[in-house]
């Protein structure tokens, strides 16, 4: 039996009706399934290789960052030795006039200082270097696993929109044709629908009674539940399995109004 309710008359709609219409509404999410299924692990594979593609660019620019500071760091450090060779020079020239012993030792200890500034700043030139030298080879590696995640995820996203495309014109029936029966449905029953539907493992909260058992956990349903199911005064569930049971009559429900 088909539901003959319309849109906004849900309140007035029979208890025959309102399984009539949980029945179409469980036929067109079915379709909707069969379709997502079509594209199998793909929207969660271009979703991961998106995830993965984003952590890498962020790690190669968090490492390009240190490699800008470590080469600002190299920069003041020949900034550093250029100012200290400077000074040892003008050092050096200033000796060439001193008038006694004393200011000639005090000219060769600032001398003696600049140079060990210098060892020190090449040093720290030669670590800030080497750092640079691993990081380096760290952004490389990044770069060429970047590139084949990337050319991983045009390939998937290739096949996934190929899929799309195929499906789309169904699926946008499929979906105006859900809203179409869900309005018909009152939201306390749809809301039900969706949780049972939601702890499904394939998707079906509404299910007919086939050879005498429960057509989503194959569990037998005795004659007297049968007849009340059949009879479609109230709304029966699997007491196995929580699924919305309705009989086998149901079998091609004709389109909502």
């Amino acid at each position: 039996m088909a539901a003959k309710a319309k849109k906004g008359d849900v309140a007035e709609m029979s208890v025959a009706e309102k399984l009539s219409a949980l029945y179409q509404l469980q036929q067109v999410d079915s379709d909707i399934d069969k379709i997502k299924i079509l594209r199998g692990e793909l929207p969660l594979e271009v979703q991961d290789l998106e995830d993965e593609i984003a952590g890498l660019e962020t790690r190669v620019g968090n490492i390009e960052s240190e490699v800008n500071v470590l080469q600002e760091s190299i920069s003041k450090k020949n900034n550093e030795i250029a100012n200290a060779q400077g000074l040892i020079k003008k050092y050096e020239e200033q000796q060439k006039n001193v008038r006694n012993n004393r200011e000639f030792e005090s000219l060769s200890k600032e001398i003696e200082f600049q140079t060990l500034e210098i060892e020190l700043a090449e040093k720290r030139k030669k670590e800030f270097s080497e750092q640079v030298a691993v990081k380096d080879v760290s952004i490389s590696e990044s770069r060429v696993i970047l590139e084949d995640r990337q050319a991983d995820l045009a390939a998937k996203k290739s096949e996934l929109d190929e899929i799309i495309a195929d499906t789309k014109k169904e699926e946008d029936v499929m979906a105006k044709k859900r809203v179409q029966i869900e309005g018909m449905i009152e939201p306390r029953l749809f809301t039900a629908y969706v949780k049972i539907r939601g702890n499904a493992r394939n998707g079906l909260a509404v299910v007919t009674v086939e050879r005498n058992a429960c057509g989503g956990c194959f569990n037998k349903i005795p004659p007297q539940r049968q007849l009340d199911i059949g009879s479609r005064k109230k709304i029966i569930v699997c007491e196995y399995c929580g699924r919305i049971l309705v009989d086998d009559g149901e079998g091609e429900v004709e389109e909502t109004a």
